[in-house]
């Protein structure tokens, strides 16, 4: 069943699985949809299956940076449904795929009635918090060869597919940097065996070789998740 590929679903007790499988709808997320902007009130709240969006700040430049990246062991926009407040980020597909939505107003009736679910909302907004303090620190220490081996890793893990459909522009514009600094970093990968690139689509060919390039983030971020959130097979 879909809700038992999201990890956030799959963790809740099952009265309030129940509660809310009613509400779910299974949704298909086009890559590129911005599903809010900053300071907008929250639509829909998504739990992903497969599908991976990404939390970005934009500054008034136009320039744009992920701040954090969600899959399958998260959700977008539940924190802000909880109080009815606004987005502080601009939410956007990053990877098509499916999702589970829910009305903010009815996860909001559910989740008031459930000690266990405030719980797991507070730890999810933690990992989002840790994983955007580790990027801020990556970008700022980090080079693009590393940052761009841990990004791909932890896009692989949470779509389960080696094969991963990025432009260098959108790949530059997650990272923060120039589209000429992806094409030479790429071009090395390439080199080396690590991945496979053609127009619109990287593919995987050594995980381990990944790894060992990437820097610490990748398995700081991972590590967290797994502290605070997720059941520690989800990535095995």
């Amino acid at each position: 069943m879909l809700h038992t590929s999201n990890v956030i679903l799959a963790s809740l007790a099952e009265r309030e699985l129940a509660a809310f499988r009613p509400h779910l709808k299974p949704t298909y997320l086009k890559q590129k949809t911005v599903l809010y902007e900053v300071g907008d009130a929250i639509p829909s709240i998504y739990f992903p299956t497969n599908a991976v969006i990404s939390l970005v700040v934009t500054l008034a430049t136009g320039e744009t940076t992920e701040a954090a990246m969600v899959g399958r062991d998260g959700a977008v926009g539940i924190a802000s449904a909880l109080d009815g407040k606004i987005a502080l980020s601009r939410a956007i597909v990053q990877l098509s795929g499916d999702a589970l939505s829910c009305d903010p107003t009815v996860f909001r009736r559910i989740a008031m009635q459930s000690e266990n679910l405030i719980s797991i909302v507070m730890r999810h907004e933690q990992t989002l918090f840790a994983q955007a303090q580790q990027s801020t620190a990556c970008m700022a220490n980090h080079e693009v060869e590393a940052r761009l081996c841990r990004w791909l890793l932890r896009a692989r893990d949470l779509t389960g597919s080696n094969e991963l459909p990025f432009t260098q522009e959108f790949l530059g514009e997650m990272l923060g940097v120039r589209r000429t600094s992806v094409t030479t970093v790429a071009k090395t990968l390439q080199a080396s065996g690590m991945i496979n690139y053609t127009r619109g689509r990287i593919e995987i060919m050594d995980v381990e070789g990944l790894k060992d390039s990437a820097c610490e983030c990748f398995e700081t971020v991972k590590q967290q998740y797994r502290q605070l959130l997720i059941n520690p097979n989800t990535y095995d």
